[in-house]
């Protein structure tokens, strides 16, 4: 093996786990929809999470992106402890795949199905057909299936340049005696786990033993220890992915580590016993890329069917190994979204939409308080207002700041479109928090300085109030329950509640001009309708978002004036809602 060997071996080596690394992320981007529908399916029982965790890993080529994936959903609290042990073995299984589509490249036989078979002849067009969709067309779905078609394209050559590269060792002395050490099984463990510690990628270090076995040289008694320490080396990227997060999530990937141990522990000392009083003459042949896949495959299929049913035991050494914290540091954990998510868009919005869908429904809470504040005002009541506003302002926070670092990963259409949809509306929701507590403090103003407003004045309040109460009740319908025609009911209300205002600011006026009220009265009743109208306001926002990103507009105020002119259903429902809210009087 000369130089040019080396920088070939180099050069298929690179081009090998870039592919991988390329398809996996295209086809994690392109199933994200899937993987959500699949997500779904974890809390019917043991064996649906275990085919979960097996179609998804199959799908990405990647039990480390799977397990890491895990690890984020139990930190942010999507998954349980229990389903995630019922993934990592279902992930285990799955990532088996990857050696199976390699092992076509040691595919041999002069037919024309077996030469279409061998991926010399089939990357080609797979490479061809991927750079037409990528560069010829603007779709991005098809764009995304060109490049898990050039990914794949290129790990196949990577593949076939190693296997070339290589083949010139089966001569060379020294690689055949350092192959003899790893003959020793805790040796070959020990290799394997340390080069896929290095990698992070249980399927491309087998990858590269496959192409190895290309020499001649490795026997399958040598790839069995080195694949059973593969499987030890993957849990490295799931160790590495739990610091920093909370208990449960940690003890997902000690799972995914005591799980891999004590296969590996139990099937080696199978294997080692074997080995010594059968001596079976098919370990001294030499391994080709299909034994290998085939021992990955009965590895992995046996340390899942052997620890299977022993989930819960599994779990409580999880527990035993990151026991609960007691005294101070048993006060509950803060709630926030696991950046982890964020290579799993699909599900990182998922999770965003969860949390705005509480931070909503804690903003229309503070609101509904801070109005009943108004007649019956409590300090319990005030500070449950003002605790729920500061909720919604960490919630905003939070979810501000993620959604924007989110957009950085590439998404589907589908969820750059709800990401955008999510930051419109998070500032609305928190502002409708903000004017709860400015509703708050002018309770207390009233109650601390005795403020009595007329009888004519209370019951034109009161319109103002209930109108308002049912356009916060349609934004929440629409908003929690993705309801157009909800949504279509805001904004004709919204009207109705600015002209509201207008009336009562002028009825009120008259009464000053009168001499029934005071211009301290007049203060707080301007708070009063400002911040009504202000809440009417937000909920508009909201609705149109929603309105305008189902009908792909971007510019809402334009879209807006669109429905509100020459709009017979705007009209009607606009004349609906002004008779219902006609001021007393009127």
């Amino acid at each position: 093996m000369d130089i040019f060997d080396m920088l070939s071996l180099i050069g298929g080596l690179c081009l090998f786990l870039f592919g991988m690394n390329t398809m996996g992320s295209s086809l994690e981007k392109a199933a994200g929809n899937g993987l959500k529908s699949l997500l779904g399916k974890l809390t019917t029982g043991k064996i649906a999470g275990f085919l979960t965790g097996l179609a998804v890993t199959a799908v990405i080529q990647s039990s480390s992106a799977t397990t890491v994936m895990v690890v984020g959903f139990v930190n942010s609290r999507i998954m349980t402890l229990r389903q995630a042990i019922n993934v990592i073995m279902g992930a285990n299984v799955g990532t088996t795949v990857t050696a199976w589509i390699l092992s076509l490249s040691g595919i041999e036989g002069d037919s024309l199905l077996i030469n279409l078979l061998k991926p010399t002849a089939f990357s080609p067009v797979l490479a061809l057909i991927g750079i037409i969709l990528y560069m010829g067309f603007k779709d991005n779905k098809k764009k995304d299936i060109g490049v898990i078609l050039l990914g794949f394209a290129t790990l196949m050559f990577g593949m076939d340049a190693m296997s070339s590269a290589v083949e010139g060792l089966r001569e060379v002395e020294a690689f055949r005696n350092m192959l003899v050490m790893f003959s020793n099984p805790i040796l070959g463990v020990l290799v394997g786990a340390v080069m896929t510690a290095i990698i992070q990628s249980s399927s491309a270090s087998v990858g590269i033993l496959q192409a190895l076995s290309s020499t001649g040289q490795i026997s399958v008694g040598t790839s069995v220890p080195i694949i059973m320490g593969q499987n030890i080396g993957t849990c490295v990227t799931a160790m590495l992915s739990s610091v920093g997060t909370n208990r449960n999530a940690r003890r997902a990937s000690v799972v995914h580590l005591s799980f891999n141990i004590i296969g590996t522990v139990i099937m080696l000392i199978l294997f080692t016993v074997v080995k010594s009083v059968f001596d079976l003459p098919v370990l001294s042949q030499a391994a080709s890329e299909f034994s290998i896949a085939v021992a990955h495959t009965a590895f992995n299929i046996a340390c899942t069917a052997l620890l299977f049913p022993a989930t819960g035991l599994l779990e409580k050494l999880s527990v035993k190994l990151i026991p609960e914290p007691k005294g101070e540091d048993a006060k509950e954990e803060k709630i926030e979204i696991d950046e982890r998510l964020m290579h799993t868009p699909a599900l990182a919005i998922q999770r965003c939409h969860e949390l705005t869908v509480k931070m909503a429904k804690i903003s229309e809470d503070a609101l509904r308080k801070a109005m009943f504040a108004l007649e019956d005002y409590t300090p319990e009541l005030a500070e449950t207002v003002r605790r729920q506003e500061s909720k919604a302002d960490h919630y905003e926070d939070i979810l501000g700041s993620y959604l924007v670092k989110l957009n950085t990963f590439p998404m589907n259409d589908a969820d750059s479109h709800e990401s955008a949809k999510l930051l419109h509306m998070i500032g609305d929701f928190e502002r409708i928090s903000d004017h709860a507590v400015n509703l708050l403090e002018s309770a207390e103003e009233i109650k601390e300085k005795k403020i009595a407003f007329t009888d004519a004045a209370q019951r034109e309040l009161k319109v103002l109030s209930e109108a308002t109460d049912e356009i916060v009740f349609y934004t929440m319908k629409a908003f929690l329950n993705n309801d157009l025609e909800a949504a279509a009911q805001v904004e004709p209300l919204e009207q109705v509640v600015d002209d509201l205002k207008e009336q009562l600011r002028s009825r009120h006026i008259k009464r000053l001009q009168k001499g029934e009220c005071s211009i301290e009265v007049g203060f707080v009743w301007a708070d009063l309708l400002n911040n009504f109208e202000r809440v009417s306001d937000h909920c508009s926002n909201i609705a149109g978002c929603m309105i305008e990103m189902a009908h792909d507009a971007m510019d809402m105020h334009e879209y807006l004036n669109k429905i509100k002119h020459g709009n017979p259903v705007f009209q009607d429902q606009y004349t609906r809602f002004s008779q219902k809210y006609a001021l007393p009087g009127a």
